[in-house]
């Protein structure tokens, strides 16, 4: 999707970010990034925090790690990872924010994150079959730039407008979804909701990232999540949920409570 900005650019972030193992899984093979560069540095931060887009882009990225043993947790730790190893290349067009060509920068990066994860299944007979999904927001100045692959979600809640899922569910449920043979109901209790046909990792020779842009204003938000946190919110309880104190702490806690049957993730960003 593709939107333009209709009011001064924003100069401001904040954001939130929890991740969780949920109430009956020991290992958390959920993994969240946020990080901002420049043309110079590149630094990490913490869950919670602001800052300027003035000078500085940013990136918010949420991965659910998949496979035996703890390859799941490997998995999604090496997704996020990536983008801190291969991002930085990128550094000059950061400065120069980017207003074209950062498919071509998120697709590389996912497509050598995918190259890797199927690397480490073919060599290593503990990592067979691992994967990952990743979803990712590229904050500048004038637009959220995103790549996704995975059935991680990212939500776009406008502050004056209908959130909207700004992903795609890469699943046949999904696909029937966005169709309109099923409803959020019989999707969220389908026997193959979990079936997932594009992820990193995995046995797919090539993938394909979703990729876009979305224009934003003042006081809008961006949701980040693993299924987790889906499982147990339906989409009206996260969008008004969504709306109150900046805190995915409350999202997380919320879901968890409702179902916690899977690890649970949320960052939550708003334009100040």
């Amino acid at each position: 999707m593709e939107s333009s900005p209709e009011v001064p650019t924003p100069k401001h972030l904040r954001w939130s970010g929890v991740t969780d193992p949920g109430r009956f899984r020991a290992n958390n093979e959920d993994a969240f990034l946020a990080v901002t560069f420049d043309a110079r540095e590149f630094h990490y931060l913490g869950r919670e925090g602001e800052g300027s887009l003035e000078s500085s882009d940013f990136v918010f990225a949420v991965s659910d790690g998949m496979g035996g043993a703890k390859a799941g947790e490997v998995a999604s730790k090496i997704a996020v990872e990536n983008i801190t190893r291969l991002l930085p290349k990128s550094f000059g067009m950061a400065a120069q924010h980017l207003d074209s060509g950062f498919s071509d920068v998120l697709s590389t990066i996912f497509e050598r994150t995918h190259r890797s994860l199927r690397d480490l299944g073919r060599h290593y007979e503990e990592c067979s079959g691992m994967g990952a999904t990743l979803s990712l927001c590229w904050f500048m100045p004038d637009w959220m730039a995103f790549a996704h692959v995975g059935d991680s979600r990212i939500y776009y809640l406008p502050k004056n407008g209908d959130m909207i899922q700004v992903t795609d569910d890469h699943s046949g449920v999904g696909s029937l979804f966005r169709q309109g043979k099923i409803n959020e109901r019989q999707a969220r209790t389908h026997p193959r909701r979990n079936v997932l046909n594009r992820v990193l990792g995995g046995k797919t020779e090539s993938i394909e990232a979703q990729t876009g842009r979305v224009g934003y204003e003042s006081g809008d938000r961006f949701l980040i999540c693993s299924d987790g946190l889906v499982d147990g919110m339906w989409d009206k309880r996260i969008d008004e949920m969504g709306r109150g104190e900046l805190n995915a702490r409350t999202l997380v806690d919320f879901a968890i409570g409702e179902s916690g049957r899977d690890n649970t993730t949320a960052m939550l960003i708003e334009i100040a």
